[in-house]
């Protein structure tokens, strides 16, 4: 179990890597910045579907997609110059309870 935890949080994190190249791809017209985008949705996406195999597909997307989500919007704030609202704050804070409610119900 705790391998597919790593895998998940790599597949995370190549997410949010991938999410956060897409300004420079420039609309897909940099190739190089676009190799960067479309390969790290690829291997996230594999990823996932590797750790699937040891989780629920509902907690492993649950995780994936909350977190990187989250995580997205830390890394606009942090370096892209993204302003930071209490809106923004309370529906990041309400991703990660919804993540963290569905873990514990998959629990029992």
């Amino acid at each position: 179990m705790y391998t597919a935890f790593g895998l998940l949080i790599t597949a995370i994190a190549l997410e949010v890597a991938a999410t956060s190249a897409l300004s420079r791809a420039n609309g897909f017209r940099d190739p190089a910045w676009t190799a960067v985008v479309l390969g790290g949705y690829a291997l996230s996406a594999w990823l996932l579907a590797l750790v699937i195999r040891h989780m629920s597909v509902s907690a492993a997307y649950a995780i994936w997609s909350g977190l990187g989500t989250a995580l997205v919007a830390v890394v606009g704030v942090v370096w892209l110059g993204e302003p930071v609202t209490a809106a923004k704050v309370a529906a990041l804070a309400m991703i990660v309870a919804g993540v963290v409610v569905l873990n514990l119900q998959g629990a029992h």
